[in-house]
């Protein structure tokens, strides 16, 4: 018996639109999800599990991150694997933009950098300028813990050795590079009763982590070489057509917004704020 081409045809349309049924859904949660690669700093903080939801409420979109250093963000960008960076190495960010990776990188918020250590202080550091601080861990051969991961603390720290005049310590024995985010790497200098560079916010994080008590405390700050830039950047769709723009730059718009920058301003541990928003 043969069957009706009329039947035929509407079965072939009912199929059709089942399989557009059924990738709809997909599609939708694909083009309202957002991929950032951002530092260590932002996630260890809690800052960015306080920005998603709002951000969430106010377009729509999902964010979702990997967290790493700054050095592999960027390459997470050039790969095209991520749509959006939240880094804090401006030199680096400038040559990424500059090279045609990235673009429309807007500064949003800043802290410091702090170099923290036992406190007895045993190479004598407190309220020396950094330069002297470092240059008294390296006369004493005090234990410093470096995190080695070409993230935008190991740039600092990198540039701050270089500012004393001396070579950067790598064969040293008493330099450590833990090759790991900014929590592990001040678990290790603690181990080593030793010193390590830190940003404030994640120092403040790890302070409220050990009830106010830390083992290590702040022993060189204020010096104008500490400042700590944070900027977005979205990566570059001529380059990486599949990446979404207009979502990365919804997040941008967002993050150096009034309510962004407010929820920045207002995120803070022990009454300490973590960050300053910058946004222009």
């Amino acid at each position: 018996m043969k069957k009706n081409p009329c039947c035929k045809k509407l079965f072939f349309i009912f199929a059709v639109f089942c399989l557009l049924l059924v990738s709809i859904p997909v599609f939708a949660e694909n083009t309202k999800t957002l991929m950032m690669a951002t530092t260590t700093s932002t996630e260890n903080t809690g800052l960015l599990d306080v920005l998603k939801p709002a951000f969430e409420k106010a377009t729509g979109i999902e964010l979702k991150w990997t967290a790493t250093g700054t050095g592999k963000a960027l390459k997470l960008g050039e790969n095209c694997d991520v749509d959006v960076l939240m880094v804090h190495a401006p030199s680096a960010e400038k040559k990424f933009v500059e090279n045609g990776f990235g673009v429309d990188r807007r500064e949003f918020m800043y802290n410091d950098f702090v170099i923290i250590g036992p406190e007895s202080d045993p190479a004598g550091t407190k309220g020396k300028t950094v330069v002297d601080a470092l240059k008294a861990i390296s006369e004493k051969k005090m234990a410093f813990v470096s995190r080695g991961d070409k993230s935008g603390t190991h740039e600092m720290e990198l540039s701050l050795w270089k500012s004393t005049g001396l070579p950067i310590p790598e064969k040293e024995t008493w330099y450590i590079q833990s090759g790991q985010g900014m929590l592990p790497t001040i678990t290790m200098a603690e181990e080593k009763n030793g010193y390590t560079l830190t940003d404030r916010g994640t120092y403040i994080k790890y302070e409220a982590d050990n009830k106010e008590n830390p083992a290590l405390k702040i022993l060189v700050e204020g010096d104008k070489t500490l400042f700590n830039q944070y900027s977005v950047i979205a990566v570059n769709p001529q380059l990486c057509p599949k990446v979404k723009y207009e979502a990365a730059m919804k997040w941008i718009a967002w993050v150096t917004g009034k309510e962004a920058q407010q929820i920045i301003k207002d995120f803070k541990l022990l009454g300490k704020p973590l960050f300053t928003p910058n946004a222009k």
